[in-house]
């Protein structure tokens, strides 16, 4: 799993939910590279849906566990099909037994990590960051980090209203204050005039029902 620089300038385009932080919280001191999606063949192999940003680097940081750490297991990868990894874990040798691991998350210590180079960060360390505008302004909270090939792009989750989708660049998001726990959002002015308008009413019509639930994206 490398770490996300983040440059200067990137398109927005291609949102989608593509991260290890799905809405499950990794145990203190763990970071999920995976979760078993189903047995493959008759012999014990697993599908792996891979949250390394090389599909096959899932191995590369030694002995996986379970979140309890009940389970252990030294992983073999065989190859990558249909976006899922194709691997051997020591000591499963029957379809059975892999079947019975479906839904499995795969965990490493943090610190089996590489470390991190100036502007490179892990997905696992932005979620939760609190989001501030450039004058402290509460803008809400990282939720994800997304990517279908055109570039990272993160999502702020926000208090009663949908969530926003920005690239992440350092035009808008000059400021990532790990020890303090906040990130700042510069969000492009079209953004923000949209909000504008939200926030006012403008531009919704005279006749409105309050009783329209906005829904929450998802990626």
């Amino acid at each position: 799993m490398r770490p996300r620089k983040r440059p200067k300038q990137q398109r927005a385009e291609g949102v989608g939910q593509l991260s290890s932080t799905d809405g499950a919280e990794a145990p203190p001191g763990l970071i999920c590279l995976g979760v078993v999606l189903g047995a493959h063949g008759l012999r014990g192999a697993v599908r792996i849906k891979s949250f390394a940003m090389n599909a096959s680097d899932i191995a590369a940081y030694g002995p996986l566990q379970s979140d309890d750490g009940a389970m252990r297991f030294a992983l073999t990868v065989r190859g990558v099909s249909r976006g899922a990894v194709l691997a051997e874990l020591e000591g499963i040798n029957r379809r059975e037994a892999a079947e019975a691991l479906k839904g499995t998350r795969l965990y490493v210590p943090r610190e089996a990590l590489p470390t991190t180079d100036e502007n490179e960060f892990y997905h696992t360390d932005l979620i939760g960051l609190a989001a501030h505008t450039a004058d402290g302004e509460v803008y809400g909270v990282v939720k994800s980090i997304n990517n279908h090939g055109a570039g990272d792009v993160i999502e702020i989750e926000r208090d009663n209203t949908q969530s926003k989708f920005l690239p992440f660049s350092r035009d808008i998001v000059p400021v990532i204050n790990l020890a303090e726990g906040y990130l700042t959002i510069d969000p492009p002015i079209e953004i923000d005039a949209k909000r504008s308008d939200e926030d006012s009413g403008e531009g919704l019509g005279e006749n409105v029902s309050e009783d329209v639930d906005e829904v929450d994206s998802d990626g």
